[in-house]
Formats: C-alpha cells, structure tokens, sequence
C-alpha cells in the first residue's frame, strides 16, 4: 500500500508544477481531499468514521473517481494532511487554481464532512472559517454554504 501512495504521489502530485492540466487537477483535488481529512479530525473516532465516509462518497462523487482512484486519492491527501504543517499548501493550490464558485462548493463540502455526525463542533466551526478566510469566500457565501449544508443534513 504505501508504495502506491507513493507511486501516486509521484506520478501525479509532484508533476503538478508542470502545465498538464491533469496533474494539476489531481493536486487540486488532493488539496480538497486532505481538508476534508482534516475536518474528520475534528471529532471523536466513533464520529470521525461518519465523515471519513462521507469525504469518500463526496471526492468520488464530485471528482468522477473510481473506488480505486478514490482510495489513493485519500491516501495520497491524508499523508499529506499528516505532513503538513499548516494549511497553507492546500489553500495556496486552491487559491491559485479554484474558480469562486469551486471555493465555495469546497466550503460546502467542508461544512457537509463536520455535520456528518449531525453535531457541530466549535473545532469544526472553526476550521470551515479558517479556511473560508484563507481562501478568501466571502462571508454572505460562507453562510449560504452553512445552510444549504444544514438543510441537506435534514432532509438526509
């Protein structure tokens, strides 16, 4: 397994700097998936199980993947997520690269992983801002986003 993190890695993350759009879509997507991750680590394990799903179903989902692309696509982000230091690797690619409208639909999604459990933490509240202000949503969409993922958390 870690060899194909790794091959993964290599073959798709570190070529991100070049022009293929390709590989810069994959890096994009790792950066999403690795914040997702994160918001799975805002709670405890029993309730982190709940979002690690979901995280799944939404990287499949919103990025077209096989259940095999989407498990070394998690990996791949959660190793990173796991190295990185800050947040700053991930909402830089996201800056650079994402429309307003594919911040605010990662925003979304970040709100959807953190009621998962159906709870909200203040850790999770505060990561979603956290990451909002990094990548610059604007609040009234930051709030939309919020509802829209409460509304859904209902109606699921």
């Amino acid at each position: 397994m870690l060899d194909q993190i790794r091959r993964f890695f290599d073959d798709v993350i570190q070529r991100s700097t070049g022009d293929d759009p390709f590989d810069r879509d994959h890096a994009m997507r790792c950066a999403s998936a690795a914040l997702m991750l994160e918001m799975t680590h805002m709670e405890p394990e029993q309730s982190a199980a709940l979002g690690r799903e979901l995280v799944a179903t939404l990287v499949r989902e919103d990025f077209g993947l096989s259940p095999e692309e989407t498990d070394a696509l998690l990996a791949c982000a959660d190793a990173e997520r796991r190295d990185a230091t800050d947040y700053f690797q991930f909402t830089r690619l996201i800056n650079e690269h994402f429309t307003a409208e594919e911040k605010i639909s990662l925003i979304e999604s970040l709100w959807r992983v953190a009621y998962a459990d159906q709870r909200l933490s203040s850790l999770e509240e505060h990561l979603v801002r956290k990451v909002a202000e990094l990548i610059y949503v604007p609040h009234a969409a930051f709030i939309n986003a919020k509802h829209r993922a409460e509304a859904d958390r209902g109606a699921g």
